[in-house]
């Protein structure tokens, strides 16, 4: 089973992505909404958060988002704190869901992974997809959401890895900025690609196996070279 990371900027297109890749059968795990579900009423990162930063539960018993945000901007120490109660609770969900996607006998995998290259992600990885976008493209899709600033967009820009320096290190580059039936090419060629490594993978073994299943002349024994003589090469 392959594991492909997806992983881009905000406001790329990354979730619109996954989504495409969902839509053609590959299970796809969404580490934002495994966060989201640790921070919702009676979720397991609730508790923690709550001690390490006082004041940011809402009024529904869960994390307020808004107010969480507000103590980690701008504040590496907040924010590696955050990621050290968050980190190892989203790693338990995704080892879950490769274990059952295996078991039920899937080839392909997307991981949908924001900071990967930032929390080292990408070792875990098989091949890595990074959706990207020019950047007027990208800053007007985020601010168009109404959701942050333009202060609260740049700080999150500063604290992710460049664009620039993800495709150079990605296997795979999706550019979203021609619109989305252009990265659906993009998305079913990638899947193409990997089905055909996997197929010459298996082929491979195949071939492996029935060459060492085949039997040996009768009274063939190896030759043990005789001390002090040079073998053939």
């Amino acid at each position: 089973m392959i594991k492909l990371a997806l992983t881009g900027s905000i406001g790329m297109g990354k979730s619109a992505t996954a989504a495409l890749f969902a839509a053609r059968g590959i299970p796809v795990y969404d580490a934002d909404a495994a966060v989201h579900a640790t921070y919702a009423p009676g979720g397991e990162a609730v508790a923690p958060i709550e001690w390490a930063f006082p004041g940011v539960i809402g009024a529904d018993g869960g994390i307020d988002r808004a107010k969480l945000r507000h103590k980690v901007t701008n504040n590496p120490d907040a924010m590696k704190k955050l990621e050290s109660i968050v980190h190892p609770i989203v790693g338990g969900t995704q080892r879950a869901f490769l274990a059952k996607a295996e078991a039920e006998g899937h080839d392909i995998v997307v991981l949908d992974i924001p900071l990967l290259f930032e929390t080292g992600g990408d070792k875990r990885a098989d091949v890595i997809a990074v959706v990207t976008a020019p950047p007027e493209v990208q800053r007007q899709r985020v601010l168009a959401r109404g959701q942050m600033t333009e202060a609260e967009f740049e700080a999150i820009l500063a604290r992710q890895t460049p664009d620039s320096v993800k495709r150079l290190r990605a296997d795979f580059v999706i550019n979203t900025g021609f619109g989305f039936p252009y990265a659906e090419a993009q998305i079913d060629e990638i899947i193409e690609t990997l089905r055909t490594r996997i197929r010459l993978a298996t082929e491979e073994d195949e071939t492996c196996e029935k060459s060492s299943s085949i039997p040996k002349p009768p009274g063939s024994t190896p030759i043990t070279p005789i001390p002090g003589r040079p073998t053939a090469s």
